[in-house]
């Protein structure tokens, strides 16, 4: 985990779209340059990618948390925040 931001790019630097972003994911700091990303190109954003063995979550302050889907489209904004957690719980026998 680290406190870094770490630069991802994806064609932002075009003269129209100089803005980047800097977010979250598991309290790693990501700055990303496109004002949209979909839910597979967060989940590429670590290394190594989130795997299909857990879901992404964006988090909504005072509100529940939002499952973000592959295909699913979020704006980027400052301060975003995302988290993982595991895709399916086993609570385990009895």
């Amino acid at each position: 985990m680290s406190d870094t931001p770490q630069n991802v790019t994806g064609g932002a630097n075009r003269p129209d779209h100089p803005k980047h972003f800097e977010i979250k994911i598991d309290r790693t700091h990501y700055r990303v340059d496109d004002a949209v990303l979909t839910g597979a190109d967060l989940r590429r954003l670590p290394e190594p990618d989130i795997g299909a063995d857990r879901d992404l979550f964006e988090v909504v302050p005072g509100g529940s948390d939002l499952k973000i889907e592959a295909n699913a489209t979020v704006e980027m904004r400052n301060g975003l925040r995302f988290f993982t957690a595991p895709a399916q719980i086993n609570p385990g026998r009895e």
